[in-house]
């Protein structure tokens, strides 16, 4: 459905065409225009009118920008739809779900925009924040088969406001164990339904050695991108999850090896001994660069 990068997802507030535009313009793979947060409910007629001839401004790159719209639990995610569908974004950012039904739900508004715009029928692609509601958390692991649903992303700012916990943090910053509680329900959610895990924004955009050591960390733990609020963090992200030569080198060294000894379960290297789960992990990596 999409044929994108899906490493940085760069937030871009869909009241300002300067910082939209800024975002466009940068290296970011995704551009995540805003209607929902950074937009006052005051504004937000304004900003569909500008989102949508933004887009139509930049008609070659639509399959990069993509709209975060207003959750179905408020009276905006309709006038979204209908203001910005006829621009034909690249894809969907649906917030604070509270399971699967709100994703079935928007598919079917979006079939309708669809044809009544000339567009293909469920070609717009959804990604989906499944852990802004407490009664989402129960439903992290419904999302296989999803229509239209290439990636899942999680949120621990609305989920705190939705249990009525006074912060998310740890006395030493960290997240507090719900919402690393959700972090991990998220990559296995996204495992289970077959599409790429994204991590959720680093607030402090001013440090980028803590962007990076995080983003390396929760590549390792099987996400494959990650949001950002600031242009500058888009870069840092890009190379976490990018497989560096050496990982690379390795992996087509662990499938070479098993390609030479068809039929074993366990093959010595480099003085260990890797059986089958360390050739898919080698074959996911390869996967990764030819899609890049």
């Amino acid at each position: 459905m999409t044929k994108v990068k899906m490493r940085s997802w760069l937030f871009a507030p869909g009241d300002s065409e300067k910082k939209m535009t800024k975002a466009m313009e940068g290296t970011a793979d995704i551009v995540l225009i805003d209607l929902e947060d950074a937009v006052a409910p005051e504004t937000k007629p304004l900003a569909r009118t500008m989102v949508h001839d933004f887009l139509k401004a930049n008609a070659p790159q639509r399959e990069r920008l993509w709209v975060r719209i207003n959750p179905f639990d408020g009276p905006y995610t309709l006038p979204d739809l209908a203001a910005i569908m006829p621009a034909h974004p690249g894809g969907i950012m649906l917030p604070k779900v509270y399971g699967r039904a709100d994703v079935e739900r928007l598919n079917h508004c979006l079939s309708a925009l669809e044809v009544a715009n000339g567009i293909e029928e469920g070609s717009t692609p959804v990604i989906v924040l499944i852990t802004e509601t407490a009664e989402a958390m129960f439903h992290t692991g419904d999302y296989k088969g999803a229509p239209r649903v290439v990636a899942l992303t999680w949120g621990a700012e609305d989920l705190a406001d939705s249990i009525g916990a006074s912060s998310n943090k740890n006395a030493d910053g960290s997240y507090g164990f719900t919402y690393e509680l959700a972090r991990s329900l998220t990559v296995l959610g996204a495992a289970t339904a077959g599409v790429p895990a994204i991590e959720t924004i680093s607030a402090d955009f001013k440090d980028l050695e803590a962007l990076r050591l995080r983003a390396e960390k929760v590549r390792r733990d099987g996400y494959r991108g990650m949001l950002a609020i600031h242009p500058a963090q888009v870069d840092v992200i890009n190379r976490a999850f990018t497989p560096t030569a050496e990982e690379i080198a390795e992996a087509r060294e662990i499938v070479a090896v098993f390609d030479a000894n068809p039929g074993m379960g366990a093959i010595g290297y480099k003085g260990a001994m890797l059986d089958r789960p360390y050739l898919s992990r080698a074959l996911q990596l390869l996967a990764l660069v030819e899609e890049g």
